[in-house]
């Protein structure tokens, strides 16, 4: 099987592809705006006809997409999640119509959860954010595409390699860079929402999984560790691991975008229906994993 991964240098991207590359059988293919891809591929501006061309030259039996944006305007959110998999789908109707298509959406197109309510695939979409809007409207443009496709809506991917520009990864770095310093103060945000996380090595194999699975798809499936955990305990664990001795400062006075969505979690039931699948790490082996890539020097990913 050939399988072509987009944004496959990414965070999410670069467990995929490894994850992928240890399937028997499996030519893995880098598509992106790197040196090191070998087709490029830029989803935020390519035209149809030149992505078309490009799909057509690597002939994929298969392709994910983890290319995307978590941050910047809203300009540069749309252009990379709403644009992207548009121009994606087409170019891939018009060039290799019978490849399977995975594509990474988010939990975020959900919008505010209900306490104690798990989302299913069957709820409304309500975003909040502009991020949120921006993959809403990706995974519309792929559901109306009539490919043989599938969005895995993603809740907050945590784990070995998170890049700094992310929560997890974020506080790592703070706590690396803090030390054992008992006079060391860390001042953070407010942590009381709730999140659904999800080990990135479980995405992975969800992504193989839809993959390879034979048989329609549903449109969307939820991807999450199927718990609404606080912050504040993603927070404390990797406190713990890293053996900090100083003092957290919480400002407890809400946040434009943790209070706007203060509860999710992600009804995971038709995932394993579908692909068999359901999370082998939890938030522990996840923390254990991210803080030992920290501890070592490695430091996280981009």
């Amino acid at each position: 099987m050939r399988i072509l991964v987009l944004g496959g240098t990414g965070h999410l991207g670069r467990h995929v592809t490894e994850h992928l590359r240890a399937l028997g059988g499996a030519r893995v293919l880098a598509a992106g705006r790197t040196p090191a891809a070998e087709f490029r591929i830029d989803l935020a501006a390519d035209p149809p006809e030149l992505m078309a061309k490009t799909l057509a030259a690597a002939a994929p039996d298969a392709v994910v997409n983890c290319a995307g944006a978590t941050g910047g305007d809203p300009v540069a959110l749309a252009e990379a999640n709403a644009r992207g998999p548009a121009v994606l789908a087409a170019a891939l109707r018009a060039a290799v119509p019978t490849a399977r298509l995975v594509h990474l959406g988010s939990a975020a197109e959900y919008g505010p959860g209900v306490p104690g309510s798990p989302v299913p695939e069957t709820a409304p979409a309500s975003p909040v954010t502009p991020y949120g809007a921006t993959k809403l409207a990706g995974t519309l443009a792929i559901g109306a595409a009539g490919l043989d496709a599938v969005v895995l809506r993603v809740g907050n991917p945590v784990g070995p390699g998170a890049p700094e520009t992310g929560l997890p990864g974020r506080i790592a770095a703070l706590l690396r860079a803090e030390g054992s310093d008992p006079a060391a103060v860390l001042r953070l945000g407010d942590l009381s929402a709730h999140r659904d996380f999800v080990d990135v090595r479980d995405l992975a194999r969800a992504v193989a999984l839809a993959l390879t699975v034979r048989g329609a798809l549903p449109p969307v499936l939820n991807i999450g560790g199927g718990l609404a955990v606080p912050v504040r305990e993603l927070v404390r664990g990797l406190v713990d691991r890293a053996g900090f001795r100083g003092r957290l400062e919480e400002n407890t006075g809400g946040s434009a975008r943790s209070g706007r969505v203060s509860w999710q979690c992600s009804d995971i039931t038709a995932a394993g229906e579908a692909l068999g699948w359901w999370p082998e790490h939890g938030l522990d082996d996840a923390l254990d994993a991210l803080w030992a890539g920290f501890s070592d020097g490695g430091g996280g990913g981009r």
